[in-house]
């Protein structure tokens, strides 16, 4: 299903505040589809890191906040490494994640997490995963 932009749907200043945060530019993402195809997570999120960039490069925050890509993004470079146009993308996930937790948009919620996974977890893992996914 197409995207419909207009005004109320893209945010003015969004593509900025990920560049100021992340220090990368969107715009240069010609949507090679290289990242999508060294992501190790691709099959278990909505959208590839490809269609996330151009979500952001439309300014569409609502629907880049939406998907579960840039909660799942492991952080472990292989985007960034085979990027043919040196994008850290996932200095780009990590700034949409703290765009949406700035809007108080928790993705995992601690009293909603199972009490078999409190106890198994370790501490550490369990902190972390409040410090990535929650305000």
């Amino acid at each position: 299903m197409p995207i419909r932009i207009s005004e109320q749907t893209a945010k003015k200043g969004f593509v900025e505040k990920v560049k100021e945060i992340s220090g990368q530019n969107v715009y240069m993402c010609f949507q090679c589809g290289t990242c999508a195809g060294a992501c190790p997570i691709s099959d278990q999120s909505d959208h590839v890191p490809r269609k996330v960039l151009r979500l952001a490069q439309l300014g569409l925050e609502d629907q880049v906040a939406a998907s579960n890509t840039c909660w799942n993004c492991a952080s472990c470079y292989n985007c960034t490494v085979n990027c043919p146009r040196g994008i850290d993308i996932a200095r780009v996930m990590e700034a949409i994640r703290l765009l949406t937790l700035r809007r108080n948009i928790d993705h995992v919620h601690p009293s909603k997490v199972p009490v078999e996974v409190i106890k198994a977890a370790p501490q550490i893992a369990m902190v972390s995963c409040f410090r990535k996914m929650t305000g």
